[in-house]
Parts: C-alpha cells; structure tokens; sequence
C-alpha cells in the first residue's frame, strides 16, 4: 500500500511501532511529512490481517507496525529506504533475502556522526509489508553479525521472525538449487566497506551466480561505501583469486556495492560468463566523496568510522603474525606483537578474548607497537605501518603468514618487495599501470560522481 505526499516529498514506506508514535502525539512532537496515528493504526491492521504471513510479523509478541513516510531532501537516502522502487518488484512473488546487521530501513536520517539512528530491520519490514518472504541468507559473521571472523555458521531459524536462516559462510558459500527453490527473485541488502578480502562482495557474487543458474532475478539495495572516495592497493592476480577476492581488482576499488554487482555483470565474471538478472536501487543525494558515518557495525572488528578507514591499510597485517587490534577495543586502530622491538615501539597492549575475537592473536601476551587511534582520515592505502613493523621485526622469518598474506595483498610482489626493502614509493609506482586500467573499466559502471 502506498500514500502519496505533495511532489516536495519523496516517499518511501517503512516500519515503525505504533506505540512509538503514540508517545510522540502525546509528548505533543511534531509529525511533519508522516501519517496520523489514526491512519497508521488502520493501515498496521489492513497489513496484519490473517495467514500465515502475518502471523510470522507477530511472531514473539511484537507490537502491530504502521506506515511512516519521510522525506528525502534532508541527506543521503539509502537503497532500503526507496521502498517505491522495489515493492513493486516484490509484490505477489516468493522472496529470498540475503541479509545480515545491516539490512535496515531508517526511520531517521543520520544527520550527526554519532547520533542516534531509528531503525527496522529489513526483515520485520517485508512481513509487516505482508511480502512473501520465504527464507533468508546470512553471509560471513552471521545475520546478527556476532561471530568471529572466518568462524562457520550454521543454518538456523530466526527467533524474531520464524523465517529459517541459510549460512553463506558454512557449509556452503554459493546458494545451492535446492536452497533457490521455490524463489521468484533473491534480495541482497548488505552494508559493505570497499575492500577487495571483505567477503560481502565474495557473496554478492556467488548469489548473483547461483540465480543466474537458475533463473532468478537479483535486486540489490545500494549502501553507501565508506572507503568510496579513493582507489588504491595491488590488483588481484587471478592465480590467487579466492574466497578473498575473486576478481581482477585493486584491494580498494571505490565502488558502492550495487555499481560493484553491475559491473560483475557487466565484465562477465560469473562462473561461463552467465549473466543475472539485475536490478540496482541506487541511493539518493550520495556521490563518491561523500563522507558516510555507518549507524551500524558492518562487522565485529569495525566498531567504528576510525576502523573502516584504516581497514584497507591494517587488514594486511591479517596475513602476519602481528595483531592488528582484535581482543580490544580498538580493532584496525593499533598493531602490536610480542616479536616487535620494544625500544622502537613504546605504546604496548595485551590481547584478550572478546566477541568477535575470542582466540586473537598473542592472546594474553604482551605486544608492542602502535596506536592509531587518532591518525587523520586517509585517501590512500598506507604501506607505512606495515614496512615498519616489519623493518622492526626482532625474528623477521616468522613476520609474514605467506599464503595468508598473498591472499590478502592478491599478489606475491608485494611481500617479497617488503622483504627486500623496497620504499612505500617504489612499491605504489608498482600498481600504476592495473589502477588505470581499472579506473577505465570502473567508468562504465558508476551510477554516482
């Protein structure tokens, strides 16, 4: 159902609890550009009604929602929001969801880095809609978003909603026919973080794959990328293309999720170059330099805005033995290891098992190193923390993970230029000639400046 405002407003339908509004009628707070809460609880009852999907969006004692409409003109507007867009797409068919934390619709513009942002899940968003929402798909960290980086997820159930819950990050990583079956389009909404060994655009890419397969559309909701505004890093190398990068671009591409899924299309890199059926809703007011605080953790380890920025740079230490933060507060905000000189280094912190890291490395071992806490926001990838640390490696033969490394970085080059002492110059003047090639491809699928 949807309500149309003057043409100012640009509308979009979403879930809020209908107790919610009641407190702001009473508190006297201002409802400019939303339904009456007469109306709202008419239209919470017409969506509710009888059957099976209904009874799913009660599940669990919940109150009944209602239909809120907010406009647009204020910020950035994402995907999940332009519910005009994609329920119409939606209406009468079977959907599957590949969804994790993230996937909400906001009630509120996050106006204020750190605000708080009201939000409904996409999921209780689809039931209240009376959408036929058949099941759903987690990726890496689980549909909460709790576990451990690398940790198996098993399949579940959905305690909110009842829907069943299908690990992508178990016992298997691309959707099976048999999990496709009985779907009439798959929807994706997963906030990611613009780089390569992030493995939510590894299982973009597999879904995209997988109903290509077998014939079933593909729509992705479009998030804003945080690590957007540059491109930068070693490209992959297709003899170590893997879970953590499965194709040839650079470690940070500049690309929002939803340019990243056309341009999978576009390039042919579905498994014999099959094609999905594909539907990007794009944001609204975004461009690629706009500065993005996320309202939610993609992930464990990214606790913040410091984190996702120097996440491209720290996250190569995930191929060494030094710890890059995780077991303390501060994850991809300081490194540290037991095997780095302590005369060089005088910040020191001990890893301890925490959510999301409850086996980190050197847990419990004292580590030195360095506290980033505070660096100013980069356009870059930076090699200067990891060329030092290495330089300053008292038992340098035990300082890289080779193969984790190489998967990370996507290339061998780069650890044996480290090795060998090359300068964070000399080692960028290496990724000129794929970066320019990269960006000439990249054009053709930028829906945003």
């Amino acid at each position: 159902m949807f309500f149309f405002l003057p043409q100012k407003y640009s509308f979009h339908l979403l879930v809020t609890d209908v107790s919610e509004l009641s407190k702001q009628l009473l508190n006297g707070t201002a409802l400019t550009g939303r339904l009456i809460l007469g109306l709202s609880i008419l239209t919470a009852s017409l969506l509710y009604g009888c059957g099976d999907k209904a009874a799913r969006a009660s599940a669990a004692g919940k109150d009944l929602p209602a239909v809120e409409i907010l406009t647009s003109e204020e910020g950035l507007v994402v995907g999940a929001n332009r519910t005009e867009l994609y329920l119409p797409l939606l209406s009468g068919k079977r959907i599957g969801l590949v969804a994790n934390q993230t996937s909400v619709i906001f009630r509120e513009k996050n106006k204020d880095v750190g605000a708080k942002t009201s939000y409904t899940h996409l999921v209780d968003s689809l039931l209240a809609l009376d959408m036929d929402l058949i099941r759903v798909f987690s990726p890496e960290h689980g549909f909460r978003g709790t576990a451990d980086a690398g940790e198996k997820v098993k399949d579940g159930i959905d305690q909110r909603s009842g829907l069943p819950i299908i690990s992508l990050y178990g016992a298997n990583r691309k959707p099976t026919k048999a999990q496709l079956e009985g779907l009439d389009v798959v929807l994706f909404d997963i906030q990611d973080v613009g780089v390569r060994f992030y493995t939510y655009i590894a299982t973009l890419q597999l879904v995209m794959e997988a109903c290509a397969e077998s014939g079933i559309p593909v729509i992705v909701l479009d998030r804003p990328n945080p690590n957007g505004h540059y491109i930068d890093g070693p490209s992959m190398e297709p003899e170590f293309t893997g879970f953590l990068g499965m194709t040839p671009i650079p470690l940070v591409y500049g690309m929002t999720i939803g340019e990243y899924a056309q341009m999978i299309n576009g390039e042919g890199w579905l498994e014999k170059r099959t094609r999905a059926e594909l539907t990007v809703v794009p944001l609204e007011h975004y461009t690629h330099q706009t500065s993005y605080s996320l309202p939610l953790k993609p992930s464990p380890n990214l606790p913040n805005d410091q984190a996702i920025n120097l996440y491209p740079s720290l996250g190569l230490f995930e191929g060494t033995n030094i710890n890059a933060g995780r077991g303390t507060d501060y994850q991809f905000q300081r490194y540290g290891a037991p095997i780095l000189n302590p005369s060089v280094y005088n910040f020191s912190y001990i890893p301890e098992s925490n959510p999301g890291a409850k086996s980190p490395k050197h847990l419990g071992i004292k580590c030195f190193g360095e506290d980033l806490s505070s660096v100013p926001r980069l356009d870059k990838v930076s090699l200067e923390w990891i060329i030092k640390a290495y330089n300053n490696c008292e038992e340098k033969e035990r300082f890289f993970n080779t193969s984790g490394f190489t998967k990370h970085a996507g290339t061998e080059k780069l650890q044996k230029q480290i090795e060998a002492g090359y300068s964070e110059e000399k080692i960028k003047e290496s990724w000129e000639t794929d970066l320019n090639a990269f960006k000439k491809i990249r054009k053709k699928y930028l829906l945003y400046p």
